[in-house]
């Protein structure tokens, strides 16, 4: 039984969950449109560009699920995951994920997009694992803070090293799928890493290494 990993965010999903979180909650009104879309946009250009300040991004990404009650967000998300994810939910991604259950592989998927906007979206792909950054809870209330590491570039690795260990497993014949050269310092580790339609700088590092390109996009 090998461990099948998938990034989520432009992998399984045709779009980017954190994103579209950001322009959703601007939409409805509960944070400031303007200014909060300009900031998404940077951070969302910074990140494709490989110079994204995780931490920068981390405070102001949670700070809504600070600032708003947890039900009237929770509820928030029902609606967004309605709108924005279950129709870019990709056909073919689905297709790969049911290939590895029948397989018999563990499936997991490790994603730098927080906790409250992704636990739901790996439910509906029915991957039971889950890694990515933890919001921190006090109370029963979102802080605004980060629980742990935050899973992203190296953040993955460490994440995932942690949840191997609980559970006595390893990496040997395990496959990454991801479409960001952010995740290089995982697809680096796993035995059969895939690039994903991926952006233009892993595209060139899987060709140069003879690494498995493949399109989930229907």
């Amino acid at each position: 039984m090998a461990l099948a990993i998938f990034d989520l965010d432009n992998t399984l999903l045709d779009g980017d969950s954190d994103h579209l979180w950001g322009r959703f909650l601007a939409a409805r009104g509960i944070v400031d449109g303007e200014h909060y879309d300009r900031e998404n946009e940077r951070f969302y250009a910074d990140y494709q560009a490989g110079t994204l300040d995780i931490d920068a991004f981390l405070r102001f990404s949670l700070r809504p699920l600070r600032d708003n009650p947890r039900q009237e967000m929770e509820a928030l998300r029902e609606d967004f995951m309605a709108e924005q994810i279950e129709p870019i939910m990709l056909r073919s991604a689905r297709a790969l994920i049911e290939r590895h259950r029948e397989a018999g592989d563990t499936l997991l998927i490790v994603t730098a997009t927080n906790a409250f906007v992704t636990a739901p979206i790996a439910e509906r792909f029915g991957v039971p694992h889950l890694i990515a950054t933890e919001p921190a809870l006090h109370g029963g209330h979102y802080t605004g803070e980060v629980a742990g590491i935050p899973a992203f570039r190296e953040g993955k690795v460490i994440r995932l090293e942690e949840w191997l260990a609980e559970r006595d497993l390893d990496l040997d014949g395990s496959a990454f799928y991801s479409d960001s050269h952010n995740d290089l310092p995982l697809l680096e580790r796993v035995t059969h890493p895939v690039a994903v339609d991926p952006d233009p700088r892993l595209r060139a590092t899987a060709a140069s290494r003879g690494w498995r390109i493949l399109s989930l996009r229907d």
